[in-house]
């Protein structure tokens, strides 16, 4: 009888001791629940931070794509008309980049550039324009380049023009992807449009021996728009699809 009554009192002990034991426990188990999910909400938080300055980066980035085509189609009128005698069929455009033109056109080309990468750094974290960011990279440095190295240094004008065209209708092309109809077909004939425009461009300067001269001849690829006007058929289709593009990203809703 003595021995029962001292198990039912250690037992009654035991389960005391262990009610306390899980009373203690129990705040440190509310503290690390709302840790946990403090941690959860700042991730939350965080999250949504970052997703809305990835779309208000993306209306920034067309916004500045939309200036860098706006001052360099205004700049390249006023070129032409500071420019004597110039002919949008038997001249190039880089003939702008010298004589009284040249400031004007080479300061709207350079800056041309510079918009780009300025709009590109703000679509950097959206992932869906990571190929089109890279093209448009290279299309500005081309643009840069050719405001630097005007037509007098005709090698390096030569490659800095012919990237700027190249990965100009290859950025259209490529927004094929990520854009939504219609302006995703458009940006595919755009670029499809520049890229056969700089076909035609290429095969006319080596048969007609403009190539390796900086005077312009004329050639049968050039399709009666002469050598000025096959040249401005490379550089208006990505100008129209950057308007475009740009305006797609100011248009985007935010999340």
């Amino acid at each position: 009888m003595i021995l029962g009554g001292w198990g039912k009192v250690l037992s009654q002990t035991q389960t005391f001791d262990a009610l306390i034991i899980v009373q203690s426990l129990f705040p440190l188990y509310f503290l690390i629940s709302l840790t946990k999910r403090l941690h959860m909400e700042s991730y939350i938080l965080q999250w949504a931070i970052l997703q809305r300055m990835v779309y208000s980066g993306g209306k920034v980035a067309g916004l500045v794509f939309l200036i860098a085509v706006t001052q360099f189609v205004l700049g390249l009128i006023v070129a032409e008309a500071l420019y004597p005698g110039y002919s949008v069929s038997d001249n190039y455009i880089s003939d702008l980049g010298v004589g009284p033109s040249s400031v004007v056109f080479n300061s709207s080309v350079f800056l041309l550039g510079l918009l780009l990468l300025i709009g590109i750094y703000f679509l950097r974290h959206t992932t869906d324009f990571k190929t089109v960011n890279m093209l448009l990279v290279l299309m500005a440095v081309g643009a840069m380049g050719a405001g630097v190295f005007t037509k007098d240094f005709t090698i390096a004008h030569g490659a800095v023009s012919s990237m700027a065209f190249l990965f100009a209708g290859l950025s259209a092309i490529a927004s094929f992807k990520v854009v939504k109809k219609p302006l995703s077909l458009i940006s595919l004939v755009l670029g499809a449009m520049a890229l056969g425009a700089l076909a035609l461009f290429s095969c006319g300067l080596i048969t007609s021996g403009s190539l390796t001269s900086n005077i312009a001849y004329d050639s049968i690829f050039f399709l009666g728009l002469g050598p000025g006007g096959m040249e401005h058929m490379i550089v208006y289709p990505p100008l129209m699809w950057l308007t475009g593009f740009g305006g797609y990203l100011v248009a985007q809703q935010e999340r």
